[in-house]
């Protein structure tokens, strides 16, 4: 699958439930936009992803991806303790340098 390094690096640490790895996959000031809310910074994401976590355990498996420049766009199978599941979502990553600075997931 195409993606670039980094984003391979969020989707393993996700994997392994490791939120410092997580977080070292984004710049500081990196937002992620989720269910219709925005999360700016470090502190916001881990927060974000932490609680996220912890109420539906959700595990993301990417299925396919598209490059377009700095923007990566990948569909995951989400599965774990929500209504629906499992959910087809498409990840839609912002890429500086070797760094996420924007995440949208619908």
């Amino acid at each position: 699958m195409d993606m670039p390094r980094v984003v391979q690096e969020y989707f393993a640490a996700d994997s392994r439930n490791d939120a410092d790895a997580l977080l070292n996959t984004f710049s500081a000031e990196a937002v992620v936009e989720d269910e219709h809310t925005r999360h700016r910074g470090y502190v916001a994401i881990r927060k974000w992803w932490t609680a996220a976590k912890e109420v539906s355990h959700f595990v993301a498996e990417p299925l396919e991806s598209a490059v377009d420049g700095d923007n990566v766009s990948v569909r995951a199978r989400v599965t774990g303790q929500f209504p629906g599941s499992p959910v087809t979502l498409t990840h839609t990553f912002t890429v500086e340098g070797e760094k996420i600075v924007r995440l949208e997931i619908k």
